[in-house]
C-alpha cells in the first residue's frame, strides 16, 4: 500500500473512481485535484483532467494537461488533450495535437517522447480511438474525404470500433459497393475467433444501405430473427398521364424522410370492386408470397441476438425500403414500445407515419421529442413532417430549416426540405436543397435522383437523364432508377427503351415480393400499360391497367385508360362503361368527358337503335279495295275531309273554354 506522509492516497483515488461511476463529478473532481497536490503524479493528473472533461470544463481540461506538457508524453493524456479541444470546437488546435502522433501499424511510438504510459488500455484500441478522432476533428473541417480514410483506418486497427463503421454508413460516405469492399478488407479472422467473426460480420451487415435496390434479409440475419420461421414480408416517381397524343409526365411529391424515394398513389380501399377487375392478372402473380427457406443456425450466441433491438431496426429499415409500410409500422412500433426513444427506430418510424398518413400518431411524437430533446435535430425533423403531411409547407420548411441547421450531416432532413419545395413546384429550392444534400451525402445516389426529377419537370429532358445517370452509377440496381429513366425515354418517343427500362424495374421489384407488388409501385404498372399502349400490345396493355386497379381500385385515370385501350380495340360499348366509371370518380375528367362523347356519337352512327333495326324504311304498296282511285288520290282526299272536323272541334273548344271562364266570373261577382 502507497502512503505518503502516513496518507493513504490510494484510498482518495478509489472515492474518485467512485463518484465517476456515480456521476458525482464535482465530488470527483475536488478529490483528484487533492490527489494531484498531495503526488503530483501524471496518472492523477490525467484523472484531475478527466473530471474536468466530464463536467464540460474542456478549456480548462487541455490547459491543464498542456501546463504538465503530457500531451506529448502520454498517449491517454495526447488523446483527451486532443478530445477537450475538439469539444471546445478549437479544431485546428485539436488537429496539430492528433498530428504529433505517427500512427505506424508495426511500430507504435510518439515522436517526441520514448515513455508511453498505457495503462490498461490495449494499443490497437488507442490508435484506433486516436484515427476516429482525427477523423472526426477532419469532417467538422469539411474534409470529408480525409475523414473516411481515417475511419476505414480506425477500422483495420480495431474491427470492433463501432463508431469509425457506423459514422461511414449513417453519413453517407461510401456506395453500397464500397462498403461491401470495406468490409472484406477488414482483420476480422485475425482479431476474432470464427464465432466471433461471425457474430461481427452479420451485425455490420445489418447497417449496410438497404435501399440502393429491393433486398431479402441477409442469411444470417434471417436466422437470428426468424430461425425455422417463415419469413414474413425518395419520393418521387412519374406518373404518365394518359392523353390520346404523346404522354406527359405528371410529378408527385410525397415524404422521403428516410432517405428513401417512393411513389404518391390513389389510397388503397378494403374491399375491391370485382366488376371492375379482369380475372387475367400479370404473369407470375398468381401465387402467394413464398416463405423464405431459413437455415438452422449452430452459433448460439446468434440466436440469442434476436432480442436485439438494433438487429430489429435494421429487418424495419429493410421492409420500409422495400415499401412495405404497414409491417414496417408494426414492427416500429412494437420497437418503440420497449425503448421508446431508440435512435435509430425513430426516423425509420417517422417516415411510415409519414407515409401512412398517420398525422394525429406524429403530432403526438413530434411534441413528445421536441419537449423532452429540443436540441436533437431529430425532434424538429418530425415536426416538420407533421406539417409536411398536413400541408403547411411553411411550417415545415422552418422547422427542417432548424433541422439542418442542428445536425447539418442529417440526411433525411436535407430530403424532406426540398420535398417541401418540389410539392409546390419550386423546382430551384428545391434543387438546391437537394444539391446541398448530394455534397454532404456522397455515397447516396438519392439527391442525384431528385434532382434529375427536378430537371425533367422543368422540361430539361437531357440534364434530367445525365443526373439519372450519375445515380444510376451509384446505386446500378435500383429500380427508382430505371422507372425514371424509362419515364424519360417515353418523352423521347423510345417506347422499346421504355419499356425495357420499366421491365427491368418491375423484375427487380418481383424479387423481394412474390405474391402482389406493392402499392407504391402502381405508377410503375400503370407506365407500363401506356408504353403497351403505344407499341399497340393492346392486350398486354389491358393486364397491366387491371392489375393497377388491384393496387389502387380509385384512380380514375386507370379507367379511362382501359376505355381507351377498347376504343383502340373497337369495343365500343365496352369503353363507354369504363369512361363511365372513370367520371364518377372524377367528374371534371376533360379527356373522359370528351373520349365519351366521341365514342357515343359513333355509336348513334354505326349501330342501329335496337337489334335487327333496318337501316333504310321499306316501301310497301297499298291497293284499296273496290275502287280505281289511285293510293295518292284517296290519302289526298282524305285529308282534306279530315281537316274541317279537326278545325270544327278546335273552334268548338275554344268556344267551350270562353263560355267556362265566364261563368266562373260571374259566380266570382255573386
Amino acid at each position: 500500500m502507497k502512503t505518503v506522509d502516513t496518507v493513504n492516497v490510494d484510498k482518495y483515488r478509489k472515492l474518485v473512481q467512485t463518484y465517476i461511476d456515480l456521476h458525482i463529478y464535482n465530488s470527483a473532481l475536488f478529490w483528484a485535484d487533492k490527489v494531484v497536490a498531495v503526488t503530483g503524479n501524471p496518472r492523477d493528473v490525467y484523472w484531475l483532467a478527466q473530471c474536468m472533461y466530464l463536467l464540460k470544463q474542456y478549456h480548462r481540461a487541455a490547459h491543464l494537461l498542456r501546463s504538465n506538457n503530457l500531451e506529448k508524453a502520454d498517449l491517454l493524456c495526447t488523446y483527451l488533450t486532443a478530445r477537450c479541444l475538439f469539444e471546445a470546437n478549437e479544431l485546428g488546435e485539436a488537429l496539430k495535437v492528433v498530428d504529433n502522433l505517427q500512427l505506424n501499424k508495426d511500430d507504435l511510438s510518439l515522436p517526441s517522447s520514448p515513455t508511453i504510459l498505457y495503462g490498461e488500455t490495449p494499443k490497437n484500441h488507442a490508435f484506433s480511438s486516436f484515427l476516429f478522432l482525427k477523423g472526426k476533428i477532419l469532417e467538422g473541417m469539411d474534409n470529408r474525404g480525409l475523414a473516411a480514410d481515417c475511419y476505414k483506418q480506425a477500422l483495420h486497427f480495431d474491427v470492433h470500433c463501432f463508431d469509425a463503421f457506423d459514422s461511414l454508413i449513417k453519413y453517407q460516405m461510401l456506395t453500397a459497393a464500397e462498403e461491401e469492399d470495406l468490409l472484406k478488407s477488414l482483420p476480422i479472422a485475425e482479431q476474432c475467433s470464427a464465432e466471433e467473426g461471425e457474430i461481427l460480420q452479420t451485425l455490420y451487415e445489418s447497417k449496410m444501405k438497404k435501399y440502393h435496390t429491393p433486398t431479402l434479409a441477409k442469411s444470417n440475419e434471417s436466422r437470428i430473427l426468424y430461425s425455422n420461421t417463415p419469413l414474413t414480408n425518395n419520393r418521387l416517381v412519374y406518373k404518365l398521364n394518359l392523353t390520346p397524343d404523346p404522354m406527359r409526365s405528371l410529378p408527385t411529391t410525397p415524404m422521403a424522410a428516410m432517405s428513401t424515394p417512393t411513389i404518391n398513389s390513389t389510397p388503397n380501399v378494403a374491399k375491391y370492386n370485382d366488376k371492375n377487375l379482369k380475372k387475367n392478372e400479370m404473369p407470375k402473380t398468381k401465387a402467394a408470397s413464398q416463405p423464405m427457406v431459413v437455415e438452422p443456425c449452430d452459433n448460439r450466441m446468434l440466436l440469442k441476438l434476436k432480442n436485439s433491438l438494433d438487429l430489429q431496426v435494421s429487418e424495419a429499415e429493410r421492409l420500409y425500403y422495400n415499401c412495405d409500410y404497414q409491417q414496417c409500422g408494426l414492427l416500429t412500433e412494437a420497437i418503440l414500445k420497449v425503448d421508446p426513444y431508440h435512435e435509430a427506430c425513430l426516423p425509420i418510424h417517422i417516415s411510415c407515419q409519414v407515409e401512412l398518413k398517420q398525422s394525429n400518431k406524429l403530432f403526438s411524437l413530434a411534441h413528445n421529442l421536441v419537449d423532452l430533446y429540443p436540441n436533437l435535430a431529430l425532434s424538429w425533423f418530425a415536426v416538420g413532417c407533421y406539417y409536411y403531411i398536413i400541408g403547411k409547407s411553411d411550417f415545415a420548411r422552418r422547422y427542417l430549416a432548424k433541422a439542418t441547421c442542428l445536425d447539418r450531416l442529417f440526411g433525411p432532413a436535407w430530403l424532406a426540405y426540398g420535398h417541401s419545395f418540389a410539392i409546390e413546384n419550386e423546382h430551384d429550392q428545391a434543387m438546391a436543397a437537394y444539391f446541398k444534400a448530394s455534397q454532404l451525402m456522397k455515397g447516396c445516389h438519392l439527391p442525384l435522383l431528385y434532382i434529375g426529377l427536378e430537371c425533367g419537370l422543368t422540361n430539361n429532358v437531357r440534364l434530367a437523364d445525365r443526373f439519372f445517370q450519375q445515380a444510376q452509377s451509384v446505386a446500378p440496381d435500383d429500380p427508382f432508377i430505371m422507372h425514371e429513366k424509362g419515364v424519360i425515354a417515353f418523352q423521347n418517343l423510345d417506347y422499346e427503351g421504355a419499356l425495357a427500362n420499366f421491365r427491368g424495374a418491375l423484375e427487380r421489384v418481383k424479387k423481394i415480393k412474390k405474391g402482389t407488388v406493392p402499392q407504391r409501385w402502381s405508377p410503375l404498372l400503370n407506365n407500363l400499360g401506356h408504353t403497351c399502349r403505344k407499341l399497340k400490345k393492346y392486350e398486354e396493355a389491358l393486364e397491366f391497367f387491371n392489375y393497377v386497379l388491384l393496387l389502387t381500385p380509385l384512380s380514375a385515370g386507370t379507367y379511362s385508360a382501359i376505355a381507351y385501350v377498347h376504343v383502340l380495340l373497337g369495343n365500343l360499348e365496352e369503353a363507354v362503361g369504363w369512361f363511365h366509371k372513370a367520371l364518377g370518380l372524377k367528374r371534371d375528367d376533360t379527356f373522359s368527358t370528351t373520349m365519351l362523347n366521341i365514342v357515343i356519337e359513333r355509336l348513334a352512327e354505326e349501330q342501329p337503335p335496337y337489334p335487327d333495326c333496318p337501316i333504310e324504311i321499306p316501301k310497301f304498296s297499298v291497293e284499296p279495295k273496290g275502287s280505281t282511285i289511285n293510293a295518292s288520290e284517296s290519302m289526298v282526299e282524305d285529308a282534306s275531309s279530315v281537316i274541317p272536323s279537326v278545325n270544327n272541334a278546335l273552334s268548338d273548344m275554344s268556344m267551350s273554354i270562353e263560355v267556362d271562364m265566364e261563368d266562373a266570373s260571374s259566380i266570382v261577382k255573386e
